[in-house]
C-alpha cells in the first residue's frame, strides 16, 4: 500500500492491529473475552483492556462494561489499562471511565506509514554506538536497566514480558540495543502481528546524554529493514510528542491520538 491517506491508513489499523492480541499467547498470558472488550494479563505487571470497537454500547450497557472490568481487577487487585483512542465512539467514553475511578496517562500519537522508504534510507549509526539483535535474559535487564534510568520508574516487567513474547514465538519480535562503549543507550523492538501486513514498532527510549544525536532515527531504519525482509509494507508507531516530530519527516503519517486511562484498586 503506498496510499497515505489518513483515513485509508486509519482504516487499515483499525481492521489489521485492532484488538491487539499476541498471537500465539506466550505461556502464562490469559485472553478473557467480555462482549466486544477483551482482557489480557500476563504480559505487563497489570492488565490491558483491548478492542476493536465497542459494538455501539453507550449510556447504562457501556457503564456496566466499565463497572464490570473494575470489579474483575478490584478483585484481582492488579491495576489495569483501558487504551482509548481519539476517533472511537462513543465520543464521551472517557468521561465515563473517568468516572468510574480510571486516570488518563499521557496522551501519544498514532503514527502509520510504507515500510519502503524507511528501508531505503541511507543507515546512519552515530559514531561509538552500534546495534545488535539480543534474545538474552542479560540483555533484557540492561535495557530494563537503561529505562528505568530514563523514567525513573520499575521497569522490570519488560524483562518477563519480552521474555514470554520470544519463547512463544522468536519469529514475532526482534529486540534491537544501541551501545555505546558497551553500555545500552537506546533500545527498540518491532513486533510481526500475525496476519496482517503490518510491523509494529515499539520503545525508543534514550539515555539523556545520547538524545539528538541520531540514535532513534537509526534504530527506527534498522527494523525498517528488518520488517521489509519479512515482507511487511507498512509500520505503525505509537509516539511520544518527542518522537513525532522524527517519525513524521520520516514519511509516517498521524492517523489518531491514544490516550491509555488505568484504574487502580
Amino acid at each position: 500500500m503506498t496510499d497515505l491517506d489518513v483515513n485509508t491508513l486509519r482504516a487499515a489499523y483499525d481492521n489489521q492491529l485492532r484488538p491487539d492480541i499476541p498471537e500465539p499467547v506466550p505461556t502464562g498470558v490469559t485472553v478473557e473475552r467480555d462482549g466486544p472488550l477483551v482482557r489480557i494479563t500476563g504480559l505487563d505487571a497489570g492488565g490491558f483492556l483491548t478492542y476493536r470497537d465497542l459494538g455501539g454500547l453507550t449510556g447504562d450497557a457501556l457503564d456496566e462494561l466499565i463497572a464490570r472490568q473494575v470489579r474483575v481487577f478490584r478483585e484481582r487487585g492488579q491495576s489495569v489499562e483501558w487504551k482509548t483512542y481519539a476517533h472511537d465512539e462513543p465520543a464521551d467514553l472517557t468521561d465515563r471511565l473517568s468516572a468510574a475511578g480510571f486516570v488518563p496517562e499521557d496522551r501519544e500519537t498514532v503514527v502509520v506509514g510504507p515500510v519502503a522508504p524507511l528501508a531505503a534510507a541511507l543507515p546512519v549509526t552515530p559514531e561509538g554506538v552500534r546495534l545488535r539483535e539480543v534474545t538474552s535474559r542479560e540483555d533484557l535487564e540492561r535495557i530494563a536497566a537503561m529505562e528505568e534510568e530514563v523514567w525513573q520508574e520499575d521497569r522490570s516487567h519488560l524483562v518477563w514480558g519480552l521474555e514470554k513474547e520470544i519463547d512463544a514465538d522468536p519469529h514475532s519480535i526482534i529486540i534491537v540495543v544501541a551501545e555505546a562503549g558497551g553500555t545500552v543507550v537506546s533500545a527498540g523492538w518491532v513486533r510481526f502481528p500475525a496476519n496482517t501486513g503490518f510491523a509494529t514498532l515499539w520503545g525508543g527510549s534514550t539515555l539523556p546524554q545520547w538524545r539528538r544525536k541520531g540514535i532513534y532515527r537509526a534504530l527506527v531504519n534498522y527494523r525498517a529493514r528488518l520488517a521489509e525482509q519479512r515482507g511487511r509494507t507498512l509500520v505503525q508507531v505509537d509516539c511520544s510528542e518527542d518522537s513525532r516530530p522524527i517519525l513524521q519527516r520520516l514519511g509516517l503519517v498521524a492517523v489518531t491520538t491514544t490516550t491509555p486511562y488505568v484504574y487502580t484498586p
